[in-house]
C-alpha cells in the first residue's frame, strides 16, 4: 500500500502526464525546483520549459543559482523581463503588490504556451499557500495557471521531505522571497532600494555566515531580521563595527537589529485583517 505522501507523488504525476508539455515558472526555490524535477522525470525534459523573471527584484545569487538548477536537469531555461517595473501599481507598493509582479510574470508567459506547444504555465504554490495571504494566487487564477503540487495536497514539509529523499540541493534552502518584500508597503519601490537590499543581505550571508536573513528597508535605516541565536553575535562589539561600515558604504545612515527576531513575512502584519479578506 502506498504511504500518503508519495500518494500525493503520484498525484502529482498524473496530473503532469495529462498536461504533457508544461512552462514552468521557476525561480529556484524549494516549491518550483520540486515541481520542475517531477515534470522532467514525469514527462521528459524536451517537454518542459523553465522560465525565470529577470528583474531587479530578484536577488542576483537567485537568479545565478536557478540556471545552474536548470541546467543541472537538462532542460531549456529562459530569463526573461517580467516587466513589472513598467507598471505604476507595483510601483506604488499596495498591500496587493504581489498580484501585479505575477500578473506582469505570467503575461510574458503565455505567448510562448502558443509558440511552443505548451498546455499550461505551472507555479510551485503548495496546499499550505492557499491559507496564507498571497495576492498573486488571483493572478494565477485568472491567468488560468496550474498548481500541480497544491492540486495534490502537498504541503511544504511533504515538498521538503520528498526533496530530501530525491536529493534536490534545495530540501533545506530558506525561503527567498522577492526583495521587493523588504519595503514596507506604501513606500514607492525603486531598483536603487532593491540593489540596497541585494546588498546587504549578501553581506550577512557571504561575509558574516548568516544563512537566514532579511533586511527591511525604511529609509536611511536597515531594520536587520536574523534568527534570535545572531543577535547577540551581530551586536558583538567587533562584528557590529563591520555590520556598520559595510552598510554605511552600501547607503544606510543608520543600522538596527530587530530584537523579535526573523519573521517570515513581517511587514504582513500591519495590513488589516480586513483588506487581507478583500485580497482573498
Amino acid at each position: 500500500m502506498t504511504d500518503p505522501l508519495h500518494a500525493k507523488l503520484e498525484r502529482l504525476r498524473e496530473i503532469l502526464h495529462a498536461l504533457g508539455r508544461v512552462a514552468v515558472a521557476f525561480s529556484g526555490g524549494v516549491d518550483s525546483v520540486f515541481v520542475l524535477k517531477v515534470a522532467v522525470d514525469t514527462v521528459g525534459r524536451d517537454n518542459v520549459l523553465a522560465v525565470t523573471g529577470d528583474s531587479p527584484s530578484v536577488p542576483q545569487r537567485d537568479r545565478e543559482e536557478a540556471k545552474r538548477l536548470a541546467e543541472s536537469f537538462g532542460v531549456e531555461h529562459l530569463l526573461i523581463d517580467p516587466g513589472e517595473f513598467g507598471s505604476a501599481e507595483y510601483l506604488a507598493n499596495p498591500a496587493n503588490r504581489c498580484y501585479f509582479c505575477k500578473d506582469a510574470l505570467y503575461e510574458r508567459i503565455k505567448p510562448l504556451l502558443a509558440k511552443r506547444g505548451l498546455r499550461a504555465i505551472l507555479s510551485g504554490t503548495n496546499a499550505d499557500d492557499l491559507g496564507d495571504y498571497r495576492p498573486g494566487l488571483t493572478a494565477a487564477k485568472e491567468h488560468a495557471v496550474r498548481e500541480p503540487c497544491a492540486e495534490a495536497g502537498l504541503t511544504k514539509a511533504d515538498i521538503r521531505a520528498l526533496s530530501a529523499e530525491m536529493g534536490l540541493p534545495t530540501a533545506d534552502k530558506p525561503a527567498s522571497p522577492c526583495l521587493s518584500s523588504r519595503v514596507p508597503y506604501g513606500e514607492p519601490i525603486t531598483p536603487e532600494k532593491l540593489r540596497m537590499i541585494d546588498r546587504a543581505e549578501t553581506f550577512l550571508r557571504e561575509e558574516l555566515g548568516v544563512s537566514e536573513c532579511r533586511v527591511r528597508h525604511h529609509g536611511d535605516l536597515a531594520r536587520i531580521e536574523v534568527p534570535a541565536r545572531w543577535i547577540e553575535r551581530l551586536a558583538a562589539p567587533a562584528v557590529r563595527d563591520r555590520l556598520d561600515a559595510a552598510f554605511r558604504e552600501i547607503g544606510y545612515q543608520y543600522v538596527a537589529l530587530d530584537l523579535r527576531g526573523f519573521r517570515s513575512g513581517s511587514l504582513n502584519e500591519v495590513i488589516p485583517l480586513n483588506v487581507k479578506r478583500a485580497s482573498d
